[in-house]
């Protein structure tokens, strides 16, 4: 019972640092640009996990972990962050947040395509219907989308999805937080050149909160949230701690109302919530 309470509290707080993630970036991109920041985020990110792989002493990844960790540094460590920092040069954060109620659901499919799993036939159905609710609300619900923003918040979501399954199966043998950290050391010498190569031409019109969104996104999305996730499966169980995953969209939502003073519509909330149910639905049929 202690170990299913700690997994949920620790499983909860890594929800709640993830969910500042997409307002984080919203406010960094004002000031650097979607690649920089990327690559930026990735480097600090992984000269701290090093620190934990070397201090704590962790076995070195064997061969056949070269691949699964590349696809994880794509999607989680590249792919996501540069796409979904791309979209919000088109969209705003709390509109952004609304995709993100269906990571749970390409988490899983990924999962299926990857793992050979056989859902019931209600997964598929509630898939369908928590796509077309998304889709008709990227289309029609809302004047705060737009197309391009739409589409790579999708691409984000979808290599997220990739790398999330991809990480899951992997951490059974490596451990969740080494899993992202060796991802991130790998990914270093590419991030740390485009880095270089995409920094800004000027320090000085940076503001504070830029400065602020990119620490955040660094330490604590890429890192720190990591660790309190992973630390959260493996002690609460994967199937009933990673339904707290559900919850980011709202408190998302909550996080781009409060700081960045965004309007939310009610139909983005309506859409949110159907969203949430659909995922909780195809989860629950998995």
């Amino acid at each position: 019972m202690k170990r299913t309470t700690e997994g949920w509290g620790s499983g909860l707080l890594g929800v709640i640092i993830f969910s500042g993630s997409l307002p984080a970036t919203r406010v960094a991109v004002a000031d650097f640009s979607p690649v920089f920041l990327t690559c930026a985020r990735a480097v600090i990110a992984a000269l701290l996990g090093s620190v934990f792989l070397f201090a704590l002493r962790q076995p070195r990844p064997q061969r056949r972990d070269i691949v699964p960790l590349s696809l994880v540094a794509a999607g989680g460590v590249v792919g996501f962050p540069l796409l979904s920092a791309l979209a919000l040069q088109h969209i705003t954060a709390a509109y952004s947040i609304v995709f993100i109620g269906l990571l749970p659901l390409a988490t899983a499919i990924f999962g299926v395509l990857r793992g050979g799993e056989q859902p019931k036939p209600a997964f598929w159905l509630f898939s369908t219907i928590g796509g077309a609710v998304v889709a008709g609300f990227a289309l029609y619900g809302s004047q705060a989308g737009n197309f391009a923003g739409d589409l790579l918040m999708v691409a984000a979501i979808l290599v997220c999805g990739l790398a999330y399954a991809e990480g899951a199966t992997l951490s059974r043998r490596l451990g969740g937080w080494q899993v992202i950290s060796w991802s991130l050391l790998l990914s270093l010498p590419l991030m740390a050149l485009i880095a270089l190569a995409y920094l800004p031409t000027s320090w000085g019109h940076i503001q504070l909160s830029s400065w602020i969104g990119l620490g955040y996104v660094s330490v604590f999305s890429m890192l720190v949230g990591f660790i309190f996730w992973y630390q959260g499966l493996a002690l609460g169980g994967i199937a009933s701690v990673g339904q707290l995953q559900l919850l980011q969209p709202f408190l998302g939502l909550l996080l781009a109302a409060l700081f960045l003073h965004e309007p939310i519509a009610w139909s983005m909330l309506a859409s949110t919530l159907i969203v949430v149910l659909c995922v909780a639905g195809a989860k629950r049929f998995a």
